[in-house]
């Protein structure tokens, strides 16, 4: 992994400059990892001659990705992503590379704020507009038009978040979110803590309602292609799980059934990470961020292979013209080509 590490840093060097404009070699990108087949029918989802292409490098701790089309390109686009100990949100552009698109990112404060003050999930309302899970500031904002930010929601009965992690976004227009402590410089037992659990809320036409406390370390979030379902997953190390809720008709949850528990895996070579951040695809697959890279469950939630990355995997997203998924490998930006389109990207 060190070798690769090295290919990496100097593939993609002029991409990763993170400031500069260099031109990036957009055909020869090195690559990680690989595809672990564990039932066939992984295969009318992934091509047997499918690799994880590394984009670009040298990150801190990518985080969050979220694509955003160009709407007189199709296909076209640009991807947005979080590198959250920096305190700044990345750009990246095929050909171009990575930039700095905004920063600070998920802390303004004047002192210094722990190790994470950045933001981490991202996501577009149904304006086109950035959403923001702020570690630092402790909220979910909205990049306006214009470049300012507003602040959605920082509190639940007047108590402020831990640090808001991971969204999802319903068609309804309700931002669905998850609240562990990660972001906060001593984590769970940051005296700045007001919060006595960890939650999964939403937040609607400026009221927050908190679903569920059951999740010891809830993250990543997203909905089946129906919206009538939310998974979640759960990061911690002696329960890495994830969860399926029904969404009722009022956008509260119901009784939760598990998707599956990798705990057994946590902390074994080549299964470096934690259930993380999730996408679903057009056919209801779950292709989720966990011990090992990224897992891909089928509708009944049976686990047909994995993206073995050797890196802790944080996040992923659907991007180009959706069949595209992107995903966030501790230091690396990678990407790898599927046969099915993302419900929602």
């Amino acid at each position: 992994m060190r070798s690769l590490r090295l290919l990496a840093l100097v593939a993609c060097a002029a991409g990763s400059a993170l400031g500069s404009a260099a031109a990036q070699d957009s055909k020869n990108f090195p690559t990680l990892g690989a595809v672990v087949r564990l039932d066939p029918g992984l295969d009318s989802l992934i091509a047997a001659d499918s690799v994880i292409q590394v984009l670009s490098s040298r990150f801190d701790w990518a985080e969050g990705p979220v694509w955003v089309k160009d709407n007189a390109s199709p296909g076209g686009g640009h991807l947005l992503f979080s590198d959250i100990p920096p305190n700044r949100v990345m750009k990246w552009v095929e050909g171009t590379g990575a930039s700095v698109f905004l920063s600070p990112a998920g802390y303004s404060g004047p002192f210094e704020y722990g190790k994470e003050p950045g933001s981490n999930g991202l996501a577009l309302d149904s304006l086109g507009r950035l959403l923001s899970c702020e570690h630092g500031d402790r909220r979910i904002s909205v990049l306006t038009e214009g470049g300012g930010k507003r602040t959605l929601a920082d509190n639940y009965q007047g108590k402020r978040f831990n640090s808001p992690n991971d969204l999802a976004v319903h068609s309804s227009g309700a931002i669905y979110f998850t609240d562990p402590p990660y972001g906060l410089p001593l984590n769970w037992d940051d005296p700045k803590r007001e919060l006595d659990f960890c939650g999964v809320y939403r937040f609607h036409k400026g009221e927050v309602t908190l679903l569920t406390t059951e999740m010891t370390r809830p993250n990543g979030i997203a909905f089946s292609p129906d919206e009538k379902t939310l998974y979640v997953a759960n990061s911690d190390p002696k329960l890495a799980i994830w969860k399926a809720f029904p969404v009722k008709a009022d956008g509260t949850l119901g009784e939760s059934r598990l998707i599956h528990d990798a705990t057994e895996h946590v902390g074994k070579p080549g299964f470096p990470g934690l259930p993380d951040g999730l996408k679903v695809d057009a056919k209801g697959n779950l292709f989720a961020t966990g011990p090992g890279g990224v897992w891909i469950f089928s509708t009944e939630s049976k686990p047909l292979g994995r993206f073995s990355t050797g890196e802790r995997t944080a996040n992923c997203a659907w991007g180009n013209d959706g069949s595209v998924l992107y995903l966030t490998a501790d230091m690396y930006l990678c990407r790898i080509q599927t046969l099915t389109k993302g419900a929602r990207w």
